[in-house]
């Protein structure tokens, strides 16, 4: 139970050898086999440090540290002789349980660890007897009493005790560790193999009504330079003078708070488009004149901002048509054909204005049998021609960039948008799950009347993939002849449906207030606190501290259910008669050397020590030959000679 959890992304080299030295042990403890000797034992271990070094290349780091924890507990249980090294396992045990969060935090996680923890607990309560070992229903229940017995105060100190900035399990390697999503460069496929993947992007709660879902466009990145196939943002020249972000808005704004998932980039995914009133917690912003928002540093851990956005909006009208050149360039010696077309366009639509010359594009798109496919055939140097006379079918990466590329060739300034598109709202709480499926490409032109306006070229192909999401525009097919279970997961309104809403819905709770439980989101909740209870809440704590005091003195008074115990409180009360009370610390062998001081007849002398050293046997030991019943009855027997 300890080992499972730390499988899934040890090598596989290390995950077996850990499993035949499980089953080694095994086969000693229970049919009797020989313990490996060292000779055999440090050999085994020089070489698996050899191959940990071998597949890391290092001897530091996270992924070292722990894969050699694992190494080390496993072969520790091949060297197994004393009773202390049952607690060295143990103690080890606990430790590589616990190295299990520095890969993930999940909830099936936090549950795996709770009743690990409980096996372990017990397993330890075990190892503390010498003799005779209770059931394991009684140990289990002790571990259990224990455990609520501590699980308050573990609770308050999570809620109360202060909070550091950034995630608790953090490390400085993880800010290099390997995550899906967008990146400032688009070429053919980038998308499409981004949209295989299910992993959370972002969440998202509005203040108000949610908008409509073809209006839910979250901007992240602007590309500008193509060399022929791949599309990269536009450098940042030295003395250029930045353009003026001229945003007319019109109407109210839609106000949301997001919960950024870790990504190890810098960008941020915000609704279109983004009032300039943004900050995020713990983090530096910058901008760009194309309206993108990006931390100085990569987002390594769970963030959560506030933000606006304007739905109806103008951007950077009126601008001299000089300063927007850098968005017509194209590569020379690229896509011949493409520029034939475009020429042919412009040609066709004379004088028209900006508008008419995208739809003359668009109209291609709808009218000339293109497919929107998750799985676009391979192009060659000229990506674009191959596309657009060729295949004729491909993801929004696809149609995005030919668009761009057709409305430079005809003169309009135009760029590459990507981001996300859409989203899944979860009935039960209200929020808004963006995936990183949901990622996609657009592309916006400009004109000096309108400034910049969004076109999504892949609405004219599927126009289901904007106004539904790309589940419904390209189902996956059901492996194993599980379409009906998949149909099931896709209607909203199905009991397996419901199922993972409220599971997504608990899932989310969970990272709120457990793994996003930050300063800032103590000190709201402390407040909201001290705001309900006001000038109540000093005799609230003193009342619950009185109410504490009161149940654990009671507890201690009350008579003890156990016969054994029952026994033993009458004996140490017949003493505290005589002067001899037991001290709240004293245990049976220490209380019986002081009561050989006690002035009393030889006999009595003798039943106590008897008595004593009965209940040590049955408390703490095997408790001699006899049965449990009559060890109770000759102590009963042994009671009133101790008077």
């Amino acid at each position: 139970m300890v080992l499972a959890p730390h499988f899934a992304h040890l090598p596989l080299w290390i995950s077996a050898l850990a499993c035949a030295t499980l089953l080694w042990r095994a086969a000693v403890t229970w049919l009797g086999k020989r313990m490996p000797s060292t000779w055999l034992l440090v050999p085994i271990a020089v070489a698996a440090m050899a191959g940990v070094y071998r597949s890391y290349h290092t001897l530091l780091g996270r992924e070292v540290g722990v894969a050699m924890l694992v190494l080390l507990l496993a072969f520790k249980l091949l060297e197994m002789h004393a009773r202390r090294d049952l607690f060295v396992v143990t103690f080890l045990s606990f430790f590589v349980l616990l190295t299990n969060f520095l890969y993930t935090q999940s909830m099936p996680t936090a549950l795996w660890t709770v009743l690990t923890l409980l096996v372990l607990l017990t397993a330890q309560q075990s190892f503390q007897y010498t003799g005779r070992v209770p059931p394991l229903a009684r140990r289990l229940r002790t571990t259990l009493k224990v455990g609520a017995l501590a699980a308050p105060l573990a609770l308050l100190l999570f809620v109360a005790f202060p909070r550091i900035q950034g995630p608790l399990w953090g490390l400085p390697g993880d800010a290099s560790s390997a995550r899906s999503g967008l990146s400032d460069s688009m070429a053919p496929g980038t998308l499409s193999s981004l949209a295989q993947s299910d992993e959370i992007a972002f969440r998202v709660r509005f203040a108000g009504a949610a908008p409509a879902q073809q209006q839910l466009y979250w901007r992240s990145i602007v590309l500008g330079d193509y060399d022929g196939r791949t599309w990269t943002r536009v450098p940042r020249k030295r003395g250029l003078q930045r353009l003026e972000v001229a945003i007319h808005a019109r109407g109210a704004p839609v106000r949301y708070e997001t919960t950024m998932e870790p990504s190890n980039t810098r960008w941020l995914a915000l609704l279109e488009l983004a009032a300039p009133d943004l900050g995020v917690p713990g983090f530096r912003l910058r901008d760009s004149d194309e309206m993108e928002q990006f931390t100085t540093e990569p987002i390594a851990h769970r963030v959560r901002y506030q933000a606006s956005a304007y739905l109806d909006y103008t951007l950077q009208a009126g601008e001299s048509p000089q300063r927007m050149t850098h968005w017509l360039e194209l590569p020379a010696g690229f896509n011949p054909r493409t520029l034939a077309l475009a020429r042919q366009l412009r040609a066709a639509a004379d004088d028209a204005p900006v508008q008419q010359l995208s739809n003359a594009v668009l109209t291609r798109f709808r009218t000339q049998d293109y497919r929107y496919t998750l799985e676009p055939p391979r192009t060659g140097a000229n990506a674009v021609d191959d596309f657009l006379f060729a295949t004729r079918a491909g993801f929004c990466e696809h149609y995005a960039g030919a668009y761009v590329v057709l409305m430079r060739a005809m003169g309009v300034p135009a760029r590459v948008v990507t981001g996300y598109q859409g989203g899944e709202r979860n009935p039960v709480d209200g929020y808004l799950t963006v995936r990183q499926s949901d990622a996609h490409a657009w592309a916006e032109i400009w004109s000096q009347q309108a400034g910049w306006q969004r076109v999504d070229p892949t609405a004219a192909v599927a126009p289901e993939r904007v106004e539904r999401n790309l589940a419904r525009a390209l189902p996956r097919p059901a492996p194993f002849g599980l379409a009906p279970l998949l149909d099931l997961q896709n209607n909203p309104d199905s009991w397996l449906a419901q199922l993972r809403f409220a599971y997504a819905a608990l899932n989310n709770s969970w990272n709120q207030w457990v793994l996003d439980y930050n300063p800032d989101r103590q000190r709201s909740f402390l407040e909201e606190l001290s705001s309900l209870f006001g000038h109540w809440r000093t005799a609230l704590g003193a009342v619950l501290v009185a109410v504490l005091l009161a149940v654990l003195r009671w507890q201690r008074a009350r008579r003890p259910a156990d016969a054994l115990e029952a026994l033993y409180a009458a004996f140490c009360r017949q003493q505290l008669r005589h002067g001899y009370g037991r001290a709240p610390s004293e245990g049976p062998r220490s209380y019986a050397a002081r009561l050989r001081s006690m002035p009393a007849s030889t006999d009595k002398h003798a039943a106590m020590e008897q008595f004593l050293h009965l209940y040590g046997m049955l408390k703490y030991g095997a408790g001699g030959t006899e049965s449990r019943s009559a060890s109770l009855a000759t102590l009963t027997t042994l009671l009133p000679l101790c008077r």
